[in-house]
């Protein structure tokens, strides 16, 4: 398995040492944590999909890894049965950027502030934005739906999405990747896929959508102190009658 692996993606791209492991076998909080076969690097689609074609044959279940940044253990091996995790972190390269239909065409591996730099540096916005974001990865945002500070204004991150390519579990590739804004052709497949934690398919690139830059922008910011109480604060804050002010602050 691991020589077939190698041929595919270079003796280089497939880890199999503890030291070099180790970071992607345990999670970020370093709560789970289980060994698996090798880690697999590939650089292109091409080599996702012969690398899950690989896996297919042989019976070895593929843990698909992004920036590995989750906080419920999702993109680490389980130990539970024979099993190699895929990461995508080669796969960072942003393929085409298109202001006049504001889009952005990414390889799953583009951390998310590369994204949003890329689409600041033409003059747009990429709103999807969350704490982890200088070291998460794209393709791990879509497969969890990730939300985010902006999700209120701009929705989750399948909201941003217009086309995907995608791996299927046979080693086949799904090229949806168009930049429609209206598209009736028939079944919208590529939701199938977003939010679905890579069990239908490893998301290999993405066209996101861009939107123009906010001309002014305004921070509000509320502390509470320790000797606060609840009656305090509530005086202070508004009340909203369908969600009572006191409800927000707990000891």
């Amino acid at each position: 398995m691991i020589e077939a692996l190698s041929e595919i993606v270079g003796k280089s791209n497939v880890l199999t040492s503890p030291e070099d492991t180790k970071p992607y076998f345990t999670d970020w909080r370093r709560m789970y944590a289980a060994p698996a076969e090798c880690v697999v690097r590939p650089a292109s689609t091409d080599e996702v999909s012969r690398v899950v074609a690989q896996c297919a044959r042989e019976g070895v279940a593929i843990v698909p890894q992004g920036g590995n940044t989750g906080l419920v253990g999702g993109s680490v091996p389980t130990g539970a049965r024979r099993e190699v995790v895929l990461s995508l972190s080669r796969m960072n390269r942003v393929r085409a950027l298109d202001p006049l239909n504001d889009t952005i065409t990414v390889e799953a591996g583009c951390v998310l502030a590369a994204v949003q730099q890329a689409a600041e540096g033409a003059g747009r916005l990429f709103p999807l934005s969350l704490a982890a974001e200088g070291s998460c990865q794209i393709g791990g945002n879509l497969s969890t739906n990730a939300g985010g500070v902006n999700v209120l204004r701009y929705g989750n991150a399948r909201e941003q999405v217009l086309g995907l390519e995608v791996v299927l579990p046979d080693g086949r590739v799904w090229d949806g990747l168009r930049g429609l804004r209206k598209d009736n052709t028939g079944y919208d497949l590529k939701q199938l896929f977003l939010g679905a934690e890579g069990t239908l398919g490893v998301i290999t690139a993405a066209v996101l959508r861009l939107y123009p830059r906010p001309t002014a922008t305004a921070t509000a910011w509320v502390a509470v102190g320790r000797g606060w109480s609840r009656r305090t604060a509530a005086v202070m804050m508004p009340r909203v009658p369908s969600a009572p002010t006191k409800s927000c602050f707990r000891s």
